[in-house]
């Protein structure tokens, strides 16, 4: 397939395609344990669209998503794998979400909470991770309880514990693998939210960039690779989001 050379230059302007990485999302990135070579649905994304731009890539990692956030909006990178929100998108466009991704709340066993609805309560801290989805989605909803931010999703329990907090609210994967590994604690059934997980670009990168972009995406859900990725890299409790938009015929 042949991409304009326009809409190639926009996404390359230093020459290659920087893809900003979120390694505080275990879902969609990590570090490889042994390597420390970074990997999963994000990366394997990112490398794919470099491929069909034709042009070589470069990772840009950071270990909160606030900060990969950022160097997008900033135009310290040139695409980069977010949950879709409005404060997001008044200097990113978005396309479509890829993947969906459960949000849920942990507390200790002996909280009186019960449902995700109690949590909303005058004097209740909820601690989440500074910049993240969860962040700006609580700091919209919750009228009541108070917001702890912690530096990166990854501390949210540590921070949780730390500073004897009620809540702590994050991917559900995450805080499920940290009450494994600390016992005394619980998750409230269901969950406060879904994640919109999409790619985006610097909306100064120009409506043509940001719908070759979104074509992408959507091609990307249609044709399996996603859930394939999903797949190879053992991800559980994450869901492949609807085909949306249009799919390009090339």
């Amino acid at each position: 397939m042949t991409i304009d050379s326009a809409i190639v230059q926009a996404f390359t302007p230093k020459g290659v395609l920087r893809a900003s990485i979120n390694l505080g999302n275990p879902i969609l990135a990590n570090a490889d344990k042994a390597t420390g070579a970074p990997g999963g649905v994000s990366i394997d994304l990112a490398r794919a669209f470099a491929e069909r731009l034709g042009v070589g890539l470069e990772l840009v990692i950071f270990d909160a998503a606030g900060k990969s956030v950022e160097a997008v909006a900033n135009e310290q990178a040139d695409i980069g794998f977010f949950a879709i929100d409005p404060v997001r998108g008044a200097q990113i466009a978005f396309t479509e979400a890829y993947v969906l991704i459960e949000g849920s709340y942990l507390v200790r066993e002996g909280s009186p909470l019960r449902q995700n609805e109690e949590v909303d309560r005058e004097g209740l801290r909820v601690t989440v991770g500074k910049g993240s989805a969860f962040d700006l989605f609580l700091t919209r909803e919750l009228k009541n309880a108070s917001i702890v931010r912690a530096p990166t999703s990854p501390t949210v329990v540590q921070t949780f514990l730390e500073q004897n907090l009620d809540v702590a609210a994050g991917v559900k994967q995450q805080l499920e693998a940290d009450s494994r590994a600390q016992k005394g604690l619980r998750l409230l059934p269901g969950r406060f939210m879904v994640i919109r997980q999409a790619m985006g670009t610097p909306k100064s990168r120009g409506a043509a960039a940001a719908r070759e972009l979104s074509l992408f995406v959507e091609e990307m859900k249609t044709s399996g690779f996603v859930a394939d990725a999903l797949r190879r890299h053992h991800i559980e409790g994450a869901s492949v989001a609807p085909v949306t938009g249009e799919v390009a015929s090339r």
